[in-house]
């Protein structure tokens, strides 16, 4: 997974984003644990 996640204290204040983007993992964390399925 690290090659996804990126944790850069320049962004986001350090939090695991996906690699590229200002998408914090937790967001993604928080959508699929609320039913969001993701091959939608």
């Amino acid at each position: 997974m690290s090659e996804r996640i990126e944790v850069n204290p320049k962004i986001l204040g350090g939090k695991p984003v996906i690699k590229g983007t200002r998408i914090p993992i937790y967001l993604i964390l928080e959508l699929l644990s609320a039913g969001y399925d993701l091959n939608a």
